[in-house]
């Protein structure tokens, strides 16, 4: 069995930063190569999460033959074709979120995973966090009766730039992809999949949803309420309601550290864990904990979760018509 992992990490801006600090905590865990699009930035990246080998191309870390997995926290339109290059060279996967713009890229990437027989995983971070688990548990057994309606939103104001990937198109701008995932994620984690969606949307001058509002409804008589902006700071918070009782779980609910469960008899119970880190520990050690066992695929984050969680994206956005080039392609 290998005793340590060699980790990859291809793009190296914001995201990559927080991945390199949770690696840093996992046992048996090594940062051993980065990748940039110029060597100068994987250079400056390596001098502040050091890494024993630094690349000026996301092909020559693929190539690299002691590298055991890549992290791939590209923009989104990328991790589609940065996925394929790494599955084609043999390295297992964990790719940020959301795993590619549509279903059709998903169903390749998982194809192209079982070709290979090479582990593939999405870096759905919320899914793995302790509180969030402990939440699903309460809900499964029962702690405030059957889930009747679920209400979350993520939202904080971005000073509009055009070029920044928040807005621009070409980057895979808007809110849906970016931020309405959590919520969307929630909604199927915790209802499963919605009999009915609808959506509305306040567009911005450049083509991409600024606030998306969502609406899904379950054959059980469930009801989620869901929103995502980027005009203004909204609670981010969440709260699960059943027939005995709420979960509520506090800001920021989507990498929570407590949350709260009130009973319908009046009865609060409290619940905290800490990090270990700062959250992005957790998938990195479910990657592992699958590659010990030799596992190509995560139970905890299926292909099947992830298909039905891209579906869902693209449900949304056609409902506000928002299509992006891998649409049309």
């Amino acid at each position: 069995m290998k005793t340590t992992f060699n980790w990859g990490i291809i793009g190296l801006g914001g995201i990559a930063e927080k991945f390199a600090i949770g690696l840093s905590v996992v046992e048996n865990a090594q940062l051993f190569a980065v990748a940039s699009r110029t060597l100068e930035n994987a250079q400056s990246f390596s001098k502040r999460y050091p890494a024993n080998r630094v690349y000026g191309s996301y092909e020559e870390l693929a190539k690299d033959p002691d590298v055991d997995v890549v992290y791939i926290a590209t923009p989104h339109p990328h991790h589609f074709e940065n996925t394929m290059l790494c599955l084609e060279h043999g390295k297992a996967v964990l790719c940020e979120k959301p795993f590619a713009m549509n279903e059709d890229q998903v169903k390749m990437m998982i194809a192209k995973a079982k070709e290979k027989n090479v582990f593939l995983m999405e870096a759905m971070w919320s899914r793995f966090l302790p509180v969030i688990l402990k939440v699903k548990e309460l809900i499964d057994a029962g702690e405030i009766g059957e889930v009747k309606i679920l209400q979350a939103d993520f939202g904080f104001q971005v000073p509009f730039d055009p070029q920044s990937r928040f807005f621009n198109k070409e980057l895979g701008g808007g809110t849906v992809l970016d931020i309405g995932i959590y919520p969307l994620f929630m909604s199927l984690f915790l209802l499963g999949e919605p009999s009915e969606i609808n959506a509305l949307t306040q567009m911005g001058q450049t083509g991409v949803d600024e606030s998306c509002a969502m609406t899904l409804c379950y054959k059980n008589g469930a009801i989620a309420s869901l929103h995502s902006t980027f005009l203004a700071n909204t609670p981010v918070e969440a709260c699960i309601m059943g027939t005995k009782g709420k979960i509520k779980i506090n800001r920021l609910w989507f990498m929570p550290n407590s949350f709260s469960v009130h009973y319908d008899d009046g009865r609060i119970e409290e619940y905290s864990e800490a990090f270990l880190s700062n959250g992005y520990e957790y998938e990195a050690m479910e990657v592992m904990d699958c590659l010990s066992k030799n596992k190509t695929e995560s139970e905890l984050m299926s292909f099947d979760f992830c298909l039905k969680l891209i579906r869902l994206l693209d449900l949304v956005r056609q409902k506000i018509g928002l299509k992006y080039k891998a649409d049309l392609d």
